[in-house]
């Protein structure tokens, strides 16, 4: 919120097939003092166009689309303007999405699902250049990798990687990454 109250806003253009979805987060961004959004698209093709146009701070890209996937439009993105940040927004969580948005140059993944003050921690992580993952998107973890395997595979700092372990576990109440995982599997999230 540290640029809310230089006056500077985190400029959002919201990407996603459903308009329902994209008015909900519009109406809810809105209301936010460090949030403005400068743009919707339907699909991945004029997301990729409008975000050249309208260089946002950050991108909320849903994953499934017509035309062009989020992920290919992740992948575009980063590579026209490597400064634009994009938060994957989905209902998808298994792993070859989560690990494909991160993988094309996402630096959050967030599911539809999630509170909406949980999508604006996300976007102001992403805008901070911090990795932000849906704790359900840690389902990698569960997996028994090591924290170095796991940083591995995502492209991730072995310190980022235990923060967000250490943070997923706090929200869970676990106190061991054993607990965390039996705990995810009892309320169905594995």
């Amino acid at each position: 919120m540290a640029d809310a109250v230089a006056g500077k806003r985190i400029r959002v253009l919201l990407v996603d097939d459903h308009g329902v979805v994209r008015r909900g987060l519009r109406g809810y961004l809105e209301l936010l003092d460090d949030i403005e959004v400068v743009g919707e698209a339907e699909n991945g093709l004029i997301g990729v166009e409008m975000s050249a146009e309208l260089s946002p701070d950050v991108v909320l890209m849903d994953i499934v689309m017509p035309q062009l996937d989020g992920i290919g439009a992740i992948a575009r993105i980063k590579a026209a303007q490597p400064k634009v940040q994009v938060v994957a927004l989905t209902s998808f969580i298994e792993e070859d999405k989560v690990l494909a948005a991160l993988e094309s140059g996402a630096s959050g993944f967030i599911l539809k699902d999630a509170d909406a003050d949980d999508v604006a921690a996300a976007i102001r992580a992403a805008h901070n250049d911090e990795v932000h993952l849906d704790p359900a998107a840690a389902r990698v973890l569960a997996k028994g990798m090591r924290t170095q395997e796991v940083a591995d595979r995502l492209s991730l700092s072995p310190v980022t990687v235990r923060t967000y372990v250490e943070r997923s576990m706090e929200k869970l109440g676990a106190v061991t990454r054993t607990h965390a995982v039996a705990m995810a599997f009892a309320i169905g999230a594995l």
